[in-house]
């Protein structure tokens, strides 16, 4: 019997060998929205000499439709995803939530071993350059005060949180400013924010003052998308607009 553990069998990540390939797998709200995060992983990647490849005929990993209940729609998104990345050993994403919807939830969409073997090859870009490359130092330099936002999926099916720390911490003159109740949501949910916008509005608003609290002027993630709606309400709030919202990628490319 196969026992998981971070969606990986036995939770034990592979050895990355100089000179792989590595597929670059962009989530549809980065592609669409901040597509300077799809640029600076593939930099982050480059940098460290590997040579990426950007599979033109992706599309989304199928977790919208997972999430709101259509399995069979999301079964048809998540078979041409593998379809696409199929030759490729390592799979990486900017996002904790999409790497834990193909690591974890691919085989709940379909068992299939050829569907749950490409999911287990995706890695979010932290964990990647630390678990897989043994990489924490990236030269990066970013003299800010900054707080980190960890997201649940990432968090609860990946096991994310030590990786973007430990290379937040090799970020020179950066100053970490640890984040009160780090464990708590921030509210977004994906279609959650939809359907319940009041809830995801006062979970933001908890979010963004533990934000404030923790005297940093910079917020960071791993996933964009908890970035979007924090950063939302902090617009909102004069005391908070100082406060800027960067992926973790966008901090480790600075020099």
């Amino acid at each position: 019997m196969i026992h998981l553990r971070n969606g990986l069998p036995d939770g034990k990540y592979p050895s990355y060998s100089r000179g792989e390939k590595v597929a670059l797998f962009i989530p549809c709200y980065i592609d669409q929205f901040f597509p300077q995060i799809a640029e600076a992983t593939a930099a982050i990647l480059k940098k460290l000499g590997m040579p990426v490849i950007f599979p033109e005929g992706q599309t989304c990993c199928g977790q919208p439709a997972f999430n709101s209940g259509y399995w069979e729609e999301a079964a048809r998104v998540v078979r041409h995803f593998c379809d696409v990345f199929r030759p490729y050993q390592y799979i990486v994403c900017p996002s904790g939530s999409c790497t834990a919807m193909c690591r974890v939830f691919f085989e709940q969409v379909d068992p299939d071993e050829r569907i749950v073997s490409v999911g287990r090859r995706v890695f979010e870009l932290s964990e990647f350059l630390v678990n897989v490359v043994g990489v924490a130092d990236l030269g990066a330099k970013f003299p800010h005060k900054v707080t980190m936002h960890s997201g649940c999926h990432g968090r609860r099916e990946l096991g994310i949180l030590d990786q973007p720390l430990t290379l937040l911490q090799n970020v020179k003159d950066l100053l970490y400013c640890e984040l009160p109740n780090i464990e708590e949501c921030c509210g977004f949910g994906g279609t959650f924010s939809v359907k319940m916008p009041g809830t995801s509005i006062a979970m933001g608003e908890t979010k963004a003052a533990n934000i404030l609290r923790s005297g940093a002027d910079v917020v960071t993630s791993v996933d964009i998308s908890c970035l979007m709606h924090v950063g939302g309400i902090l617009k909102r709030i004069p005391e908070m607009r100082h406060i800027r919202p960067m992926h973790l990628a966008e901090i480790l490319v600075q020099r």
